[in-house]
């Protein structure tokens, strides 16, 4: 008898997570249909519902239901950030053998591809019949292997928008805004701001990613001359910037925030805390303030404002890339096919693109070792990030296929 399937999403959601569910479902059922495989399992908060042998039936759902969870951002099965040891790594194979489950798949972006990787590892080490396939997401697109990542272009487009709209505000009513960004060691989530552009001196004039050193003073002059230009200024700041790009132990919020929660995988939550943005507020109004009234000998009344999006960027509805949708559902639709085939012997693997063009824009899907993924960070080419504090015509040309178009602003002057 064909043994089951069970699929899990985790880390952070995102706006297409559940394409790529949906993808996986639809490939599944139609394996069933041919006699592949068995019951399809859907484990409510990934690996945390297979220890707790609490799964949903996703067999004979409707086309309706299936295209509405589709569209529908965030986790529809939940997620969780548990990462298995040795002793959760057995209660998994447990319910695994309690449930005839003989192919996984599990949804997520660098920690998820370890939690996969350490299941897959064990269970050959063990002699357990286990096919284990991670299908790639990340609002943050620092999955290595692949070109870009599910769940990158739709959060992208958010934010470029969320930058149009706010330059307009700030053309109406000068001043300096500063909007802090996810993206703890990677930039590519911030340097999507810059997509906001259509004219000269439209916003954000200023772009600070953890690939490069950040220095305060550096900063300040930065946002003097384009405020002396100007007259305003929008600046787009990764909550991971650092003053040593080397250096994770230099990260500006740890130095500004006491405590805080950190997840199983060591990380401290950055995002939900306003600290960063408020730390840049003030030090403009204190540092900036200090160098106009040594030029002028007037001390200025500076209007500025900090924002951190947060987890709004994550799963906003209506603001989706289209390609991001297609190729989220197809990267799970890949991960079955993979699973099932083993193409260049990987019965267990990770999802991943490859660009073949960039006009038109096309992409090829291939499988990778879950080793080439798990655990690691692809940064932003430094040579896309220029002087510090933008980026360059490589990056648009890169990120304008995924996330699609922005409008253009009309402007009376």
């Amino acid at each position: 008898m064909a043994g089951n399937a069970v699929i899990g999403q985790s880390g952070g959601p995102t706006a297409v997570i559940n394409q790529s569910l949906v993808g996986v479902i639809e490939a599944l059922s139609a394996a069933q249909k041919a006699g592949k495989i068995g019951k399809i399992l859907g484990a409510k908060h990934g690996v945390r519902g297979i220890v707790n042998n609490d799964f949903l039936a996703l067999d004979n759902l409707s086309k309706d239901l299936l295209e509405r969870v589709a569209q529908t951002p965030s986790s529809a099965l939940g997620s969780t950030r548990d990462k298995p040891d040795e002793a959760y790594c057995l209660k998994i194979f447990e319910s695994f053998k309690k449930n005839n489950i003989t192919n996984f798949f599990y949804i997520g972006g660098n920690d998820s591809a370890d939690t996969a990787r350490i299941t897959a590892e064990m269970a050959k080490a063990a002699g357990v019949a286990l096919n284990v396939y991670h299908v790639p997401k990340t609002i943050d697109n620092d999955l290595r292997t692949t070109d870009h990542c599910p769940g990158y272009g739709s959060a992208g487009k958010f934010v470029a928008l969320a930058h149009q709209g706010d330059d307009a505000d700030n053309r109406s009513l000068p001043g300096i805004k500063i909007n802090c960004i996810m993206g703890r060691d990677a930039g590519w989530l911030t340097a999507a701001a810059a997509l906001a552009r259509v004219e000269e001196n439209d916003g954000p004039h200023l772009i600070y990613l953890p690939e490069v050193d950040f220095s305060e003073e550096r900063f300040i002059a930065d946002v003097d001359r384009v405020f002396g230009k100007l007259g305003r200024c929008i600046i787009a700041v990764s909550e991971g910037v650092r003053y040593k790009a080397d250096d994770k132990k230099s990260l500006l919020a740890e130095k500004i925030m006491s405590g805080g929660e950190v997840d199983a995988h060591g990380n401290r939550q950055l995002s939900g805390s306003g600290a960063l943005a408020d730390y840049l507020t003030n030090l403009i109004k204190e540092k900036l303030g200090k160098v106009i009234e040594g030029r002028t000998g007037k001390a200025p009344k500076l209007r500025v404002r900090g924002d951190t999006f947060g987890y709004l960027q994550r799963s906003f509805p209506t603001i989706v890339s289209e390609s991001d949708a297609f190729e989220a559902r197809e990267c799970g639709r890949r991960a079955v096919q993979y699973s099932l085939t083993a193409p260049e012997g990987l019965s267990s693997g990770s999802v991943a693109m490859k660009r073949t063009s960039d006009s038109p824009y096309k992409i090829d899907f291939f499988p990778t070792a879950l080793s080439n993924v798990a655990r690691q960070t692809k940064h932003m080419p430094v040579e896309w990030i220029v002087n510090g504090n933008d980026v360059s015509a490589a990056y648009i040309k890169y990120a304008k296929p995924l996330v699609g178009p922005v409008p253009k602003p009309g402007k009376l002057f």
